[in-house]
């Protein structure tokens, strides 16, 4: 192991570890059986995400990093407390597999926030805050799988996420992209929440899409999206799907038992693979996703 971690004798935090993946994430574990490390400066961290094997990274206070740095396989990455802090850079996943990343707060990444690409999968993004990133706060891209982001605070962001980065990327995108979005609060951000293309299913359900100023989510080159119980309020365009979006073809997204309020039309039509048939999941009710979501999502939260 690295000269610069040092290994924690105590425990994870109860709130760390006392929950377990969902949705596509089902069956992460991240670092559970290896050893519990705490970082609080950049070489440590950077060290830490870059140890092979299974590891329980613990954050502790902010930490400054640039650019998006590589996370291995096996990783569970949390932060301590309420203020944990990843500041100017963000965490990229290639060929990764069996991370979690949670109770963290990113802030002004200089390109991307969160890249889940190049056939990573199994990755539990939870409980995070996402402030002011240039490009996206969650890309998942590139022949990705089975991806949860879940209990997350997008805080007026721009980019928030992209599902598919490319129409022309079919060859690695068909038959993947199937991700979980669930109980994330949308908090005056403008778009992708999320921007699909080609993942079939994408479940988006129990969200809470408040005063979104573009759009709230985009189906396109068929994807296939399902989207229920979510709450919408003040977003002019809740879904975009049969007529596509942009330059992109259209994509298929099928929307039940949401609430709309102060909002236009979701654009829905075709049929969507039901995830039901790769997961158990529980609906709330959408009435009560506004007020459940802002008491439980983004760091501090767990």
């Amino acid at each position: 192991m690295h000269a610069l971690l040092a290994i924690v004798l105590a425990a994870v935090p109860v709130n760390a570890a006392s929950s377990a993946a969902d949705g596509f994430a089902t069956g992460t574990t991240g670092g559970v059986g290896g050893a519990i490390v705490t970082v609080d400066t950049t070489d440590e961290l950077l060290a830490a995400i870059d140890t092979v094997g299974p590891l329980i990274i613990q954050v502790s206070g902010t930490i400054a990093i640039t650019s998006k740095q590589g996370v291995r396989p096996n990783k569970t990455i949390v932060g301590i407390g309420s203020t944990a802090t990843i500041t100017g850079g963000g965490f990229d996943f290639y060929k990764s597999s069996n991370v979690i990343v949670r109770n963290l707060t990113f802030a002004d990444a200089e390109d991307d926030a969160v890249n889940v690409g190049q056939q990573s999968h199994h990755i539990w993004i939870d409980h995070n805050t996402f402030v002011r990133p240039v490009d996206g706060s969650v890309d998942i891209v590139r022949g990705a799988d089975y991806v949860t982001v879940s209990w997350n605070h997008f805080a007026g962001t721009d980019k928030s996420m992209l599902i598919g980065h490319s129409d022309g990327a079919s060859s690695t995108d068909v038959g993947h992209l199937r991700v979980s979005i669930h109980h994330n609060w949308f908090d005056g951000s403008r778009q992708r929440h999320p921007r699909v293309r080609f993942g079939d299913p994408v479940h988006v359900y129990n969200n809470y899409f408040d005063d979104n100023e573009l759009y709230g989510v985009a189906s396109t080159m068929n994807g296939g999206v399902l989207v229920e119980g979510n709450y919408f309020a003040g977003v002019p365009y809740p879904c975009f799907s049969t007529s596509g979006y942009a330059d992109s073809a259209p994509g298929r997204l099928v929307q039940r038992n949401n609430i709309f309020t102060a909002s236009g039309a979701c654009e829905a039509g075709g049929t969507v693979t039901e995830p039901g048939t790769y997961y158990a999941y529980t609906l709330d009710p959408a009435a009560s996703v506004p007020s459940l979501v802002q008491s439980g999502a983004g760091a501090g939260r767990l």
